[in-house]
């Protein structure tokens, strides 16, 4: 009984995956994101793996799996997988407050971001 299955929303040559809640404003998150779109798949890999900065460890996480959809659930060659999208979303912000002078408070903002990253099979010309 169940379900019926949804219409998949992405072409037959792409695989997506994402990640809620990433503990970082999303800002940051973009900087490293935007350093790995248009690469081939495993240049981003290595890119993400050297890369000096915190997050690069949750975005190289996300790529992966991405990877990993596209050959296990789509059939896609991992050989020939491009980052086509990395985009980053606002999440949720925490607010806290910190006691200031006088009797005030300071507000403490602690952001949270969304990731998705898409991985595209390209299409060589040689072949057509």
């Amino acid at each position: 009984m169940g379900k019926s299955t949804r219409e998949r929303v992405l072409p037959d040559t792409d695989a997506k995956a994402h990640n809620r809640s990433i503990r970082t404003s999303p800002r940051k998150l973009n900087l490293v994101a935007e350093s790995i779109r248009g690469l081939k798949a495993e240049t981003a890999v290595h890119q993400l793996t050297f890369s000096k900065r915190r997050i690069a460890v949750e975005v190289k996480k996300v790529l992966q799996s991405a990877i990993a959809n596209a050959e296990n659930n789509h059939q896609l060659d991992v050989d020939r997988l491009y980052v086509a999208e990395a985009y980053v979303g606002k999440g949720m912000v925490m607010k806290r407050f910190r006691a200031r002078a006088r009797g005030r408070a300071g507000r403490i903002e602690k952001p949270f971001a969304n990731l998705t990253v898409v991985v595209r099979e390209r299409q060589d010309v040689a072949e057509e």
